[in-house]
């Protein structure tokens, strides 16, 4: 593991959750918009906040993507699922939420889990895959979209459509380590196209997920599979840990998940307005 690297990771994790409670905030101010219409970005684009969260989502994601390129896709992808912490501290001060005893516990696992990570992983380049990912990608992308479109006023909306939205920021994930290098190829490459598809499908998916509940479940329902597809893809792509360190890992890879989950059942979800 690189330390530039990994300070990418951590920056890029703390961008998006301070972008998420920007996010929250400005979508909760949009009601009456149906998931995936785009005048939901029309509404939200007349807000400051959300153009302030539009803009640390791209420094974020700038980061994320250099991250990708020398460490491991479930390393990278659970460091991003810290972001609910910053997430839930911030909303403490900004959303006037409370923290109790086991939600700060849950901050010190998200924590433990990204230090036992760290020292587990070991650095790569990505193998290219099979020739058909792209396709596959793409199609899972679709999928999310259709499965998105038939969420209308659930009880646990916001929940549902979380995780879609990190299914979607998993395709996003996947498709960053894949990039060629900066260069023409960039431009035409296929993987190119769906990590611009899925990013834009993920993200509107994102701030219905936000009107229909509080900041911190949308967050934690969406970093659960956020983290777990790349992880699991990422074992096509050559990701690897250090020798002898699979169970650290593991561990590492376990409290993390565990810590963004107990983060995000402190909240119950909203009624739908």
């Amino acid at each position: 593991m690189t330390l530039l690297a990994g300070l990418c990771a951590v920056g890029a994790m703390t961008l998006f959750g301070i972008a998420a409670v920007l996010q929250g905030i400005a979508t909760a101010r949009v009601q009456g918009v149906a998931v995936l219409d785009p005048r939901l970005l029309l509404e939200l684009a007349k807000q400051p906040l959300f153009l302030l969260a539009l803009v640390l989502n791209g420094l974020g994601f700038l980061l994320h993507v250099a991250a990708l390129q020398d460490l491991p896709l479930f390393l990278v992808q659970a460091v991003i699922a810290g972001s609910v912490a910053v997430t839930a501290v911030l909303s403490v001060r900004v959303l006037r939420t409370r923290l109790e005893g086991r939600q700060w516990a849950a901050v010190g696992l998200v924590v433990t889990g990204l230090v036992a990570l760290g020292v587990s992983a070991q650095s790569g380049e990505a193998e290219s895959g099979p020739d058909s990912l792209p396709l596959v990608l793409l199609a899972a992308v679709l999928g999310i979209g259709a499965l998105a479109a038939t969420v209308r006023r659930l009880a646990y909306g916001a929940v549902l459509l979380g995780l879609l939205a990190g299914a979607g920021f998993g395709v996003v994930a996947i498709s960053a380590r894949l990039l060629p290098d900066l260069g023409p190829e960039l431009f035409t490459s296929p993987v190119a196209g769906v990590l611009v598809l899925a990013g834009t499908t993920a993200f509107l998916v994102y701030s219905a997920a936000m009107q229909r509940g509080s900041v911190t479940t949308a967050t934690a329902a969406m970093v659960v599979t956020q983290t777990v597809v790349p992880a699991a893809a990422g074992l096509l792509l050559g990701d690897r840990v250090r020798p002898g360190s699979v169970p650290v890992a593991l561990l590492g890879f376990g409290l993390a998940l565990a810590g963004a989950l107990g983060l995000g059942r402190f909240e119950q979800v909203l009624p739908t307005p």
